[in-house]
């Protein structure tokens, strides 16, 4: 029994030297947001006018695009960039960065993104025009003053999440990855590559060692359709042990919040939820306490994913999110 006991300090002891905050940055947060027309189209906005809002009213200067796939070849060898060549154009105009991500799984349900037109290829023919498609747009933009960095998938070892709507994908999920990695390395070696994972479920071993940079999701309100609503019992040492952890094994790399929730997890599309029952699951309170919880995680750079949400919510007579991520992005 002593020695149990003596275990359980022991391990108690390792616990809390791995949950402090080793690094050695004291600059202020810096804040982004996600921003896709995919998501803009969800909501039935107009495009552009939610993006020049971000830029323009909310001053935001630090994006994450996602180049979905459907979007951006809606047909074999048809390929569509005016949504992302505006969107670039105009992040160039106001020297603000990007992170452009790319790949079948990008932000968004249903996490994986098919075109119509690759549904009914073999694997192999999926394969190679997945690799057609990063290689087109790669080359497309690497020469952006603005790209700082490419996100290769999203989460893509978060299998469980998207077991329905990944199939290919996750079949062979490292060696399709690990290919991409390689494919943009070579068209583009002077620009990082960011492989993200689960903050809460995620072992993050296995996006930390593959990526240039580390990016982390930060969930706490979801709703389980057996559980219902609810908020995960995790507070901020987790992320910082998770971080302490990967980094004593892999070395220290640049890592970040790509995807902090400040939008209501939902069973349901948005257009077809109540506005109550969204505010319940994400008001300004809530918003808040994302803010606060992600400052005591040990990361300094965090990327907001809702922003689509805050406008339309502002659009729709709620402008208190909207005016509180401007003070954000004003202090920041």
């Amino acid at each position: 029994m002593k020695k149990f006991f003596s275990g359980l300090i022991l391990i108690a002891a390792i616990l809390w030297i791995l949950s402090l905050d080793f690094s050695s940055t004291t600059a202020k947060p810096q804040y982004g947001v996600s921003f896709s027309r995919f998501h803009a189209d969800e909501l039935k906005l107009d495009w552009k006018e939610t993006y020049l809002a971000l830029l323009d009213d909310l001053g935001v200067r630090n994006f994450r695009f996602s180049a979905h796939w459907p979007l951006t070849e809606p047909q074999e060898n048809v390929f569509n960039f005016k949504e992302l060549d505006f969107q670039f154009k105009e992040a160039e105009k106001r020297n603000a960065s990007v992170i452009l991500a790319v790949g079948h799984r990008l932000p968004g349900w249903p996490e994986c993104h098919t075109p119509e037109w690759v549904k009914e290829l073999s694997y192999e023919q999926h394969e190679q025009k997945l690799l057609n498609y990063i290689e087109v747009t790669v080359n497309r933009y690497k020469n952006s003053p603005v790209l700082q960095y490419w996100q290769i998938e999203n989460e893509p070892f978060l299998l469980f999440f998207s077991r329905a709507n990944c199939g290919m994908h996750n079949k062979k999920v490292k060696e399709i990855l690990i290919k991409e990695i390689l494919l943009v390395q070579r068209l583009d070696p002077s620009h990082p590559i960011i492989i993200t994972d689960s903050g809460e479920f995620g072992d993050w071993f296995r996006a930390y060692k593959n990526g240039d940079v580390f990016g982390t999701t930060m969930y706490l309100y979801v709703w389980n359709r057996t559980i219902g609503p609810l908020r995960y019992p995790v507070i901020p040492a987790l992320f910082r042990i998770k971080k302490n952890i990967v980094s004593l094994i892999y070395k220290e790399k640049p890592s970040i919040v790509i995807e902090l929730s400040t939008e209501p997890w939902l069973l349901q599309p948005i257009l077809d939820t109540p506005v109550d029952t969204q505010l319940e699951r994400m008001d300004l309170d809530k918003f808040n306490e994302m803010i606060n919880f992600s400052s005591k995680t040990g990361f300094n750079s965090f990327y907001l994913w809702g922003a689509e949400w805050w406008y339309w919510m502002k659009q729709n007579g709620y402008p208190q999110l909207w005016e509180r991520a401007k003070e954000l992005f004003k202090n920041s």
